[in-house]
């Protein structure tokens, strides 16, 4: 039976870059702590690094949940047109 494979959050990935990004303990023991491969931590380390310019642009990008709820509003415009158009046809009898 194969091992499924772990699936880490956004916040524990971003945890352990910072750690690896302070430079206090080592790659090594990071790893051994937070029970990861180092090359893990190095390529987390390395993401963040390269995109913590990101977090301070001007321009920021809609969120997920802004173009979900995007998506929300015009299923519920699409419904109250149909609703209005069978009204006014079984109004017009």
């Amino acid at each position: 039976m194969a091992k499924q494979r772990r699936r880490y959050t956004s916040e524990f990935k971003a945890k352990v870059a910072m750690e690896a990004l302070k430079s206090q303990r080592t790659i090594q023991e990071l790893a051994s702590q937070f029970e990861l491969h180092p090359n893990q931590i190095s390529e987390w380390k390395k993401e963040l690094h390269e995109r913590a310019s990101e977090i301070f642009s001007k321009s920021k990008k809609p969120s997920e949940t802004d173009t979900h709820s995007t998506g929300e509003l015009y299923e519920q415009i699409g419904r109250l047109q149909v609703e209005i158009a069978w009204l006014k046809k079984t109004l017009s009898r």
